[in-house]
């Protein structure tokens, strides 16, 4: 356990935190805290209104029955005494207004009456003396007309008569207390009203209970909890910003002095990787060179009168490609436009026939010499190449045909192509000798065949300028020319070279 929490630490210090580290991290927190805020808040809103709406019908059924509950009391200590004077009427009757007019002193309590059917109506009493007369008596009440700027009370008990109409049926049979919601708060309480035993009808009370206070205080309770969670978590990262900036600043600045030193080391390595490049491009085309220049003296000395011109474009040509040589060895990395230009217009078919005519069969010769068979298709456009860039990346793919033949009647086929629907020109060096081994047609990582690599020869281990030929075609043709090179064996016998070039003209 101690080495896994040391690797992990080790682990740890490789990495490197900023302010944006640390306010990205801040605005993260600060998202997930207010998500949980909201979803905390709402479930706890939700809650509470639940819990408010069960306690307020609950406080208005309540307040209801007990005015029920005190006027049947009072009543019956009234019945059992019999017949009353005057004086005890007028006690009981003050009772009764008490009774009913006390809970509109409660700022919630609306509207509190007696609803009884009387004949075929039902009426609404309010009064202790129309109470009395009814129940004592014998009286039956009559419903009252509201006078012009009567009070909201006695103008809103047809509303209650009209809600007794739908809830009689329930209260007389159920004799429980029934009780109508209205909007989200006000209640409409029927209480059922037996004052001997006999259901009489019932009391009326409209109560519109009020407990959303409670319910502000505990959510804005809520939100300064949450607010000052929020603020010490920014200052807590605050904090812990400072204390690694302060204690990293050392181990920053050697990182940016090592990683200054690292990238001198790059630069320094690909320049060195690029003269070892030009190098070896230079020490393969040095014998070319040679050859040519010999092949220049023989025409020299071959001169005459009938032959002037023939001799007179080959050793241009030929002096040509030698100044190529010569300005190749100037840069190991020279500029795009010494290879690629639209002044360039480079017939590929001619410089084909002049490599096979007069460079590969003019050092070959007797009957076992390799044959050329030319398949070059006339519509082929030209390139914006230069042309002794052209023959530096078909020279060695050719020159490997005849080198790893290894047939006495090898014969090496060179065709040409032009896909006007897909604009691509093909050059296709074939042969029909021995073929590419297995190991030289797998790709490495970077998905270049074993033949292109560097270093890639069957010829002997002691040949130290062997491997390059396919190398320095392959990185001319795809990284100066902006071509693509394949190798694959042939169906029967040999191997066979596919250049690809797109045509923008």
């Amino acid at each position: 356990m101690k080495i896994g929490g040391r690797q992990l630490l080790e682990h740890a210090r490789t990495y490197r935190f900023e302010l944006r580290h640390i306010t990205l991290l801040f605005i993260v927190l600060l998202v997930f805290q207010l998500i949980v805020s909201f979803l905390h808040k709402a479930s706890l809103q939700k809650f509470l209104v639940k819990t408010q709406e069960w306690y307020q019908q609950d406080s208005a059924e309540r307040l209801a029955n007990l005015t029920t509950t005190s006027l049947e009391l009072l009543l019956e200590g009234n019945i059992r005494k019999g017949v009353a004077n005057d004086r005890e009427v007028s006690k009981m009757v003050q009772g009764l207004n008490i009774i009913l007019s006390q809970q509109l002193l409660n700022q919630n309590v609306q509207e509190v009456c007696v609803i009884v059917p009387a004949d075929t109506s039902v009426v609404a009493i309010d009064d202790g003396n129309a109470l009395y007369d009814h129940i004592f008596r014998g009286r039956p009440p009559r419903a009252k007309v509201p006078a012009p700027g009567a009070s909201a009370q006695a103008a809103s008990h047809a509303h209650a008569i009209e809600l007794y109409r739908r809830v009689a049926p329930a209260i007389r049979g159920s004799e429980q207390i029934q009780t109508v919601l209205e909007g989200k708060q006000t209640f409409h309480v029927f209480v059922p009203f037996v004052p001997h035993g006999e259901f009489m009808g019932a009391v009326y009370m409209k109560n519109t209970p009020d407990f959303s206070f409670i319910s502000r205080e505990i959510i804005s309770s809520y939100d300064e909890i949450a607010l000052t969670f929020s603020g010490l978590i920014l200052f807590g990262l605050l904090a812990m910003f400072y204390i690694f900036s302060f204690t990293m600043k050392e181990r920053n600045e050697a990182q940016q002095l090592l990683f200054r030193k690292e990238k001198e080391h790059f630069a320094e390595q690909i320049r060195h990787e690029k003269e070892m490049l030009f190098t070896k491009r230079i020490y393969h085309t040095h014998h070319k060179a040679e050859k040519v220049m010999g092949f220049i003296k023989e025409d020299l000395r071959s001169l005459s009168d009938r032959n002037i011109e023939e001799v007179k474009n080959r050793v241009i040509k030929y002096s040509n490609f030698i100044a190529r040589v010569i300005y190749d060895m100037k840069w190991y990395d020279p500029p795009v436009q010494t290879i690629r230009s639209p002044l360039f217009q480079t017939n590929i078919n001619e410089v084909l026939r002049f490599l096979t005519r007069n460079v590969f069969q003019r050092v070959s010769g007797g009957s076992s010499s390799p044959r050329f068979e030319l398949h070059l298709a006339a519509d082929v456009p030209a390139v914006p190449v230069n042309e002794f860039v052209v023959w530096e990346a078909f020279e060695p793919i050719i020159q490997n045909s005849l080198e790893h033949g290894n047939v006495p009647d090898l014969l090496v086929t060179i065709s040409t192509s032009f896909d006007a629907a897909a604009r691509l020109i093909s050059v296709v060096v074939s042969d029909n000798g021995v073929g590419l081994a297995p190991d030289l047609l797998e790709p490495d990582g970077r998905g270049v065949k074993g033949v292109f690599l560097e270093n890639v020869s069957t010829k002997p281990k002691g040949n130290q300028h062997s491997g390059y030929g396919c190398y320095v075609a392959f990185e001319i043709a795809t990284q100066r020319c902006g071509w693509t090179l394949d190798a694959v064996n042939n169906d029967t016998r040999g191997c066979r070279f596919t250049f690809t070039i797109p045509y923008q003209g």
